[in-house]
């Protein structure tokens, strides 16, 4: 009962953690609510894209309505003027296509929404950002997705079990660090290569968030495995689990690839914090 309770604490971290990641990280749609004539709206913006068509941004509203979309590069290094695209209805919604970018490449927008009575903004204060990418292939996307996923969760399971003294906490302690190495270290570069043009961007080469907090993951877990090798450390193992709980909290793709439109080439780029919520 106590391993079941301790898995079941795992698991219950584990999925808080990936709802605050979806919450928080830039690359995942701005949730904004609206009220419109008297109606609320939940809507969701896009803030990633990946392949080569234009991005299309989704107003699940009363379609009869105009909106207009302004847009323009982000970051905004020339005080360029907004660009506008009108809202059209398809499939019962107001969509508007922004134009697609090289991989890496960000466009800033807002909308503004007109009712018979007024016009309504969203994010004009605060623009979304929108990044784009190239297509990654569900063969290396998808294995990667779970195989973080699961070592999250085998990570917790391990930290658990070695605070509570059972010995099956080496196990769970060398499984981590397999399945990170399989999906951080390997399928995570192959992720990259396909996303922006480079298989690895964090040190030494640049200063990408997410393949750094992957490799303290990693450096962590496997001083961790090391360590229990010849005989029992369950505070390695603790160390290791709160560093890759610190880790994931980091939000996703916060200091990621940013394309430089004056050189042409992928750097890193931060988004800044009032653009994420």
């Amino acid at each position: 009962m106590k391993k079941v309770a301790l898995w079941i604490l795992a698991v219950v971290i584990t999925l808080s953690a990936v709802i605050y990641q979806r919450m928080t990280g830039p690359t995942y749609p701005k949730r904004v609510k609206i009220e419109l004539d008297g109606k609320e709206y939940n809507l969701k913006l896009l803030r990633s894209h990946g392949g080569t068509t234009d991005a299309p941004i989704e107003l699940n509203i009363d379609p009869a309505l105009k909106a207009v979309l302004h847009f323009k590069y982000f970051p905004n290094l020339e005080n360029e003027e907004w660009k506008t695209l009108d809202f059209e209805q398809i499939d019962g919604k107001l969509v508007a296509n922004l134009p697609n970018q090289p991989p890496a490449g960000k466009l800033m927008y807002y909308v503004d929404i007109s009712t018979a009575t007024s016009t309504v903004s969203i994010s004009k204060e605060e623009p979304v950002v929108i990044r784009y990418k190239g297509d990654v292939p569900a063969s290396i996307l998808v294995p990667h997705i779970f195989l973080m996923f699961f070592s999250m969760m085998l990570a917790n399971v391990a930290g658990l079990f070695a605070i509570a003294g059972i010995e099956r906490f080496k196990t769970y302690t060398n499984l981590t660090f397999i399945f990170l190495l399989l999906g951080g270290m390997i399928l995570g570069p192959l992720v990259q290569l396909n996303a922006f043009g480079d298989l690895w961007t964090g040190v030494p080469f640049g200063w990408d968030l997410t393949d750094n907090k992957t490799l303290i993951a990693f450096l962590f877990w496997l001083a961790a495995v090391i360590g229990n090798r010849r005989q029992q450390r369950p505070w390695l193992t603790i160390i290791a689990a709160i560093v890759g709980l610190l880790v994931y909290s980091i939000p996703h793709s916060m200091f990621g690839s940013e394309l430089d439109r004056a050189s042409g080439q992928v750097t890193q780029g931060m988004i800044q914090l009032f653009y994420l919520f």
